[in-house]
């Protein structure tokens, strides 16, 4: 069920501030002073080092708003003697680098056109200006140098404790003025919602279509990202119901996702994308290719897919460990794991999974220890040589990979010669 928009908890209260450890490292000190000293009062912390401090969780980035434009913040920054990077500088944004904690600074804007997928900016002083143009309101939390929070957009207090992801103003309009809030929105519901906002929700539904504008990507990596969160399964159960899952992933369904989750959970398996994604889409090799050309994944990503994905990797819960290590010799490690993980997933199997796991925990590859050029040297040639090395690694991996080199070559030398 979808819940109604939370009701608002309490009001923020006059000089309510934050009380964390980044807040009053060196390196942050430093920052905020250079840039006090190009203009007091004129920089605070946005975003998600606010977000996540109000909600009691880690943070990864500390980004900064000001009112400077980006070469008085390079100026200032220089002048402190901190190292400045113009990473993003055609969107107002320059990279302060103190000891060795990168901080990205963005001069406050406001959006002069949009079309989907970028925008066109200028810049303001004007704090509720740039509040605005964000996507949620639990990101468009500000606090000063000291802490002291700033609320521009109502409701973004209560939404950060709450964890409620609702859009700023209409969510069409945030929607179409990038298209990619769509799967934004089911990324922050997986990492940080309390429940699905229904209106949000109906929005995406909506505004699907725009995904087509998007790079693959850009959708790759946002799917990713959502899929990394301890439990995704009621965001992704949600895009689907939207009809966003399958505007992204043609045929995938979110029906497995909870079932893999505990899996993992129950057998210590540490979340992993790669392992749900597969979880979403059937095991039919042509699909998994269609998967990985729409969508641009890496060539590693590709690889793992299509190792799984594989008609001859048979099922393996319940394998005897030869059998089980005749098929991660044949298909890969990773294959037999990821294999094992969605049928256990399927049949409740956690002891088999931890079984398969145990086995293949510290197992490694070995190297067939007679290769072509030993035939060449026993007088076959041309197709014999593989017919012969396909008939000696067949023995081979029948031994449990015992046979040694030496008896090896004296089966090969056991074989009918073929003179060139």
């Amino acid at each position: 069920m979808i819940p109604a928009r939370p009701v608002k908890v309490r009001a923020m209260r006059r000089n309510e501030r934050l009380k964390t450890a980044w807040l009053t490292a060196l390196e942050t000190r430093a920052v905020m002073a250079a840039l006090d000293a190009g203009e007091v009062g004129a920089s605070r912390f946005v975003g998600g080092c606010v977000r996540n401090t109000i909600m009691k969780r880690a943070v990864a980035d500390i980004d900064i708003a000001t009112q400077l434009l980006p070469d008085a913040v390079m100026r200032a920054c220089d002048a402190a003697g901190l190292k400045t990077v113009p990473t993003g500088i055609e969107h107002g944004t320059v990279t302060a680098i103190a000891g060795k904690t990168p901080f990205e600074i963005t001069t406050l804007r406001r959006d002069v056109e949009t079309d989907g997928r970028r925008a066109v900016i200028a810049y303001t002083r004007d704090w509720a200006e740039d509040a605005h143009r964000r996507d949620f309101r639990l990101n468009a939390l500000y606090a000063d140098a000291d802490g002291t929070l700033h609320e521009e957009v109502e409701g973004s207090l209560d939404d950060a404790r709450t964890g409620a992801v609702i859009f700023i103003g209409e969510a069409d309009d945030r929607l179409r003025e990038d298209f990619l809030r769509i799967l934004r929105f089911f990324r922050f519901n997986a990492w940080y919602g309390a429940g699905i906002d229904a209106e949000g929700l109906a929005a995406c539904a909506r505004q699907k279509d725009g995904l087509a504008q998007i790079s693959a990507e850009r959708l790759w990596k946002e799917l990713v990202r959502t899929l990394e969160a301890p439990d995704p399964s009621t965001a992704m159960e949600a895009m689907e119901a939207s009809g966003v899952l399958e505007a992204v992933l043609p045929g995938a369904t979110a029906n497995r996702l909870p079932a893999l989750i505990a899996m993992e959970t129950a057998s210590d398996v540490a979340p992993e994308a790669m392992a749900r994604v597969m979880a979403l889409v059937a095991r039919r090799p042509r699909e998994v290719e269609a998967l990985s050309t729409r969508l641009k994944v890496s060539n590693a990503e590709r690889d793992r897919l299509s190792a799984w994905a594989e008609p001859g990797l048979l099922p393996v819960l319940g394998l005897p460990q030869a059998d089980l290590k005749r098929a991660a010799y044949r298909h890969g490690v990773p294959a037999v794991r990821d294999r094992a993980l969605l049928e256990a997933a399927d049949d409740g199997d956690a002891a088999g999974l931890k079984a398969v796991l145990g086995a293949l925990a510290n197992w490694k590859r070995p190297q067939m220890p007679v290769m072509g050029g030993d035939a060449l040297a026993f007088g076959l040639d041309g197709p014999a040589v593989g017919e012969a090395l396909r008939a000696l690694e067949a023995q081979w991996i029948d031994s449990d990979f015992s046979l040694s080199r030496k008896q090896l070559l004296e089966a090969l030398a056991e074989r009918p010669r073929q003179t060139r």
